[in-house]
């Protein structure tokens, strides 16, 4: 086999979630959008369900149709982006709940669908997504009297306890919908992190499902074993790769293995990223390319028929870190080539 090979363990993801939800004083749902952060969702949405979700939520209508074909009809599926133009019939059809985002968006929904679910979206000082105080107060009266679902916002910076803008966007949303009957949600990850007073009546974990920072007691999710193509010795002197960025310092087995950019393994981690085989560190030896690394496999007893890039040594934070982002966008930048198996719960 050419391509890498991915390891999902929907076991994990199932063990962080009762985690999470063992954290939560109130009910936990799950965030499946970007295809399930790049694992899959429909797999992730059908084993989170059968060990207890009931709630989940995806960024679009299109996304949520995915999961609707697998969780069937008992499962509520939230749509973060809300009801966009086009959306209706599917909305519909599926049995989705949009949250609404603006006051455009809420009048469009009533129209349209006038006795359908929906939830509300406010912005409490993220300035991305939701209605704001004043738009949300000119609204509200006539919002509630059609019986939302939810009422929810975001934390811009959950993933820093200490950061003032936690509080801040809490009293906000508290003076926005304190004394309303509607079942409200404020915590993804982070915030259920930061405590019980952020909790109110839903949580909505995302990447603390799938592994990532900031759950720092969360079960890896993914390795990913990338085959070896060829193996080359490299004298003294000898560059490797484009651009000649690196050179040889000493004599050296320079492994080719068959992965790069295309297959989400990000061109910053170039001169920087570290794999592993049995335990061993092999540094990757001068820039990623689209469909290739080049690894120094010199220190290795017997040349590998495959290096690990996600693995017990090194996580999707752990690698984030040598790249300069975050867990996130290694997880759904996973590419299509790589061959897929799921460890089942």
């Amino acid at each position: 086999m050419s391509t890498g090979h991915l390891t999902i363990d929907l076991s994990a993801v199932i063990a962080n979630w009762k985690a999470l939800d063992q954290i939560s004083t109130s009910e936990t749902a799950a965030v499946v959008k970007a295809n399930g952060y790049g694992l899959g969702s429909r797999r992730v949405a059908r084993a989170l369900a059968r060990a207890g979700a009931r709630k989940f939520f995806v960024a679009t209508a299109e996304e949520a149709a995915n999961v609707r074909n697998v969780l069937g009809d008992e499962h509520e599926i939230y749509i973060f982006a809300g009801h966009m133009s086009g959306d209706t019939d599917m909305i519909s059809d599926l049995g989705l709940i949009p949250l609404l985002n603006s006051l455009d968006q809420m009048v469009m929904h009533l129209e349209a669908l006038p006795n359908h679910p929906f939830g509300v979206q406010l912005d409490t000082g993220m300035n991305r997504l939701g209605m704001e105080p004043a738009e949300w107060g000119a609204v509200r009266d006539m919002a509630l009297s059609q019986n939302p679902k939810l009422i929810m916002s975001h934390l811009a910076c959950a993933d820093e306890p200490d950061h003032t803008q936690n509080a801040m966007q809490l009293t906000s949303f508290r003076s926005m919908t304190d004394g309303v009957s509607v079942p409200r949600s404020l915590a993804a990850t982070g915030g259920i992190l930061l405590g019980s007073d952020y909790h109110f009546d839903l949580t909505r974990p995302g990447v603390g499902l799938y592994g990532g920072a900031p759950f720092a007691n969360a079960k890896p999710v993914v390795q990913l074993d990338i085959p070896v193509i060829q193996v080359r010795d490299v004298a003294v002197g000898e560059a490797v790769g484009y651009g000649a960025s690196w050179v040889a310092e000493r004599p050296s087995k320079i492994a080719t293995i068959s992965a790069g950019y295309a297959d989400g393994l990000i061109r910053a981690m170039s001169g920087q990223a570290t794999l592993w085989h049995e335990g061993i560190p092999c540094p990757l030896a001068g820039r990623v390319s689209m469909d290739l690394l080049t690894v120094d496999v010199t220190d290795l007893p017997i040349p590998p028929r495959y290096l690990s890039i996600l693995c017990p040594e090194q996580s999707v934070d752990d690698l984030a870190a040598v790249a300069g982002t975050i867990g996130y966008e290694i997880l759904t930048s996973l590419g299509g080539r790589y061959s897929r198996r799921f460890i089942a719960p």
